[in-house]
Parts: C-alpha cells; sequence; structure tokens
C-alpha cells in the first residue's frame, strides 16, 4: 500500500511509518517543520515528505494515519475525505498494524520508554516500537523477520487498548493527560485496567497504589524488596546503576537512579516469564546504552557536562534531579544548573505545585517560554511562581564549543562552562541544548 502520515515528524507516528516501510508498504508524510525524524524518514527509507502540510501530498495515496495533534481542518485531512482515501487515527490504525503480531506491551506514566529499550536489549532478537530512539540500535524502530514486537503502549488517548498484549507491562500509573479523559479519573483508571485485562501474560509494580489494588492475576514486583544495593558507579565517565535483584545476583545498567533499577527489574522479570536465561539477560543488558533524550549526556568534558532530559512531568524531574545529584557527586562537580522548556500550558496547569518543588537543589533556573504543542495560549506567571529559585527566565538556548549560552531578545544574558548543566522538556529545547537551532 501507498501510506501517508499527516504529523510524521512526531516520534509514535515516525515508528510506526518505519515499521510499515520496513514491512514493504510505501510510505510518504507531512509536518509543520522539517526535523532529524523527516530526514532520516526521507534518506533511509525513502519517504516522500512535504513541509508544510499541503493537499497535494496526499494524491494517489491508499490510506493515511493522523496523528493525534492533527486537526480536522489540516488541508491533508480534508482532502484525503474529498477523495475517499481511508482515514485512520494513530490510536485506530494500531488494530491493523499490531493485531496479527505477539506483542510486548509496556505503559505506564513514567518510564514505559526506558523499560522498552532495556527490554529490547535483553530479548536482541524482536522487532521494537519505541516512544524514544535506543541509542543502542539507534533509532526508535527496530525490524526483525518475525510477529514478535515490543510496543511502548501510550494511554493519553487509550491507544494502549488497541496495542493487542500478548504480555502487559505497567511501571506505574498516575493521573496525566487529564484532558483527553474530561478529568474522570474513574475513566482514567479503568483505562489501565482494561489495557491489563486485554494480556495473557500482566507484570506490575505492585508497590503502585493503584496497581496494588488490582484483583488481576498479575506477577507483582516489589521494587522495596527485590531489588537491593543499589549502587552509582563511573564506567570510563559513564554512569551505570549496580544493583542486586532478587537471588539472582548483581546487575550493571546504563544510567543513575533507582528508577532506573525499577525500570530494569520489570525487564528482567518479563524476560524471566518469557523463558529467557537468566545469564543471557544479565549480558544483553549490558548492551543498553540508554535512550536519547533520558539522561542524555550531550557533551562531556573534565569541566563541564551538558545533559539532556525529556522529563516533563514533575515526577519525571524529580526522579532525574536524583539522578543529577548522584551524578554530580561521582564527578565532583558543585554546582547544577537547570534548563526548563514547560511542555504545554494544560501540563504546566495541572501541576504547577509539583513543578515548583521539582527542581529543589538546582543552583541557578533558567526558564524557557512554554512549548504549546498545538494548545492555544494561557497567561501563566513562572515568574512569581518560581521566585523562590536563582532564577533567569529567557527566550533560548544554545550551545557552541561546549559552553551553553542562554538568550534574551537575541542577546548571550548568561554562559554556562562548568559544572552539570541539565536541559528539560518535551519541545525543541533538546534541538537548543545540541546547538542545532
Amino acid at each position: 500500500m501507498k501510506i501517508h502520515f499527516i504529523g510524521i515528524g512526531g516520534i509514535g507516528l515516525s515508528a510506526l511509518a518505519k515499521f510499515l516501510a520496513n514491512d514493504g508498504h510505501t510510505i510518504s508524510g507531512s509536518d509543520i517543520k522539517q526535523s532529524e525524524i523527516t530526514n532520516d524518514l526521507a534518506t533511509n527509507f525513502s519517504a516522500k515528505i512535504t513541509i508544510p502540510h499541503h493537499q497535494d501530498a496526499v494524491e494517489g495515496v491508499d490510506q493515511v494515519i493522523y496523528s493525534a495533534a492533527v486537526r480536522k481542518n489540516n488541508p491533508e485531512y480534508q482532502r484525503a475525505k474529498e477523495l475517499g482515501i481511508e482515514l485512520l487515527s494513530r490510536k485506530d490504525s494500531l488494530v491493523s498494524i499490531l493485531g496479527d503480531k505477539k506483542v510486548y506491551a509496556v505503559g505506564g506514566a513514567h518510564g514505559k520508554s526506558t523499560t522498552s529499550a532495556i527490554l529490547a536489549s535483553i530479548l536482541p532478537q524482536t522487532n521494537a516500537l519505541i516512544g524514544a530512539i535506543s541509542k543502542e540500535f539507534g533509532s526508535n524502530v527496530r525490524n526483525y523477520p518475525n510477529d514478535t514486537v515490543i510496543f511502548e503502549a501510550d494511554e493519553s488517548d487509550e491507544s494502549f487498548l488497541n496495542s493487542n498484549p500478548y504480555l502487559a507491562i505497567v511501571t506505574n500509573v498516575e493521573p496525566e493527560h487529564m484532558e483527553y479523559y474530561e478529568y474522570d479519573e474513574v475513566r482514567f483508571y479503568n483505562a489501565y485496567r482494561n489495557f491489563l485485562s486485554l494480556a495473557k501474560i500482566r507484570v506490575i509494580n505492585a508497590e503502585d497504589e493503584f496497581l496494588s489494588s488490582l484483583d488481576q492475576e498479575s506477577i507483582k514486583l516489589y521494587p522495596s524488596r527485590d531489588i537491593q544495593n543499589i549502587r552509582y558507579i563511573l564506567v570510563d565517565g559513564e554512569p551505570y546503576t549496580r544493583f542486586a535483584f532478587m537471588d539472582y545476583g548483581d546487575f550493571d545498567l546504563f544510567g543513575l537512579g533507582e528508577h532506573i533499577a525499577l525500570d530494569a527489574a520489570l525487564a528482567i522479570i518479563s524476560a524471566l516469564k518469557l523463558g529467557e536465561d537468566i545469564e543471557a539477560i544479565r549480558n544483553n543488558l549490558l548492551h543498553y546504552k540508554g535512550i536519547k533524550k533520558r539522561f542524555d549526556i550531550v557533551e562531556n568534558r573534565e569541566k563541564i557536562v551538558v545533559i539532556d532530559d525529556y522529563g516533563h512531568h514533575p515526577t519525571e524531574i524529580r526522579a532525574t534531579m536524583q539522578s543529577l545529584h548522584e551524578y554530580a557527586i561521582l564527578r565532583d562537580f558543585k554546582r547544577l544548573k537547570v534548563i526548563w522548556q514547560p511542555h504545554k500550558y494544560s501540563r504546566t496547569m495541572d501541576n504547577l505545585q509539583g513543578f515548583i518543588n521539582c527542581f529543589e537543589g538546582a543552583d541557578e533556573l533558567v526558564i524557557l517560554p512554554i512549548w504549546s504543542a498545538g494548545e492555544l495560549e494561557v497567561d501563566i506567571d513562572l515568574k512569581g511562581a518560581f521566585s523562590k529559585y536563582n532564577l533567569t527566565m529567557a527566550d533560548s538556548v544554545t550551545k557552541e564549543d561546549g559552553i551553553v549560552k542562554v538568550l534574551k531578545d537575541g542577546h548571550v544574558i548568561q554562559e554556562f562552562s562548568e559544572g552539570l548543566v541539565t536541559a528539560f522538556g518535551a519541545g525543541d529545547i533538546t534541538y537548543q541544548i545540541r546547538g542545532e537551532v
């Protein structure tokens, strides 16, 4: 088939496009701007990319798949409808894409990308569809000639209910994306219940308040009991977590933090249930090299380390902040500088107090304009809300020759040339901190 993707530059939709291209389909797509993802699709998957959206892009295609961010007034959506081309949301397309696969689906509020990528390292002969770039195989997609798929299952629009899980892992559950659920917590929690009920094998973090209340038969991980003796070490200057798991001995994993050990433990216990050998699991775990934009070290020098982190919810940021303090100790850095690009007005308002508290321990905090992700602008007094910090309000940042530069009104107002510098956010901050925009 000829399949066109509206919003192909998104990490989730691009994964489906690559996966279907490797299955023999001809893919094309559009987005509002060119990016590393669209360039990769054009170069390595022969995709015709249209920037920006244009109605002619859908001419001659058999099917159109569109991202959740696409509105019905999109010119390609409207033209496809006029032409009678099959239109599927990303959520609905999963039914046919995954319907005949053996899916190991990983869901949860936090850690699902990391857990998916770790599981992909442990099970190297599997297909993978992940909402982040695994640095082990340099993509959000991995293809093998079999029907087994590791899939990062998204709860934001209930699309995980269409993922056909054989194995379902849930890392934790916390109300998020509540605008989709119309702020109905019963509906939100029922979505997770339904997701787990679809699977033949269920693996859960049994110390999560909601997950612990379920009466579904599950393999239960108790982190405080099953994960012991967590230590942080440097291997060739890179951060690693070493931990003992149950009675299986020690495991080493790239990254820092108790949350990393939890994600790995969920993947390990799942692989054991699938019949994998414990020594193979231990060795394959060493292949995991992290995922892009999660504690992603983009500059590593003696006097300065710069980290890009996708954290865009207070719980995620708090966990990474703990890891940053551990890493600062390992590297003997005295100052921790944080740059934050808030993601979405709704998320910032819904979790404002959590955001105010989660940056505790930062010696300096730089806040950039909110990345709207298509939402209408709302006036939020971030300068006043975060006044307890050593605060700088800025327009953007960049990195040149190992120095992070903070800009306001087109002028550099601050430079970071030493210490531990971390950028948080799910918008274009990842390109800014790499000096790519």
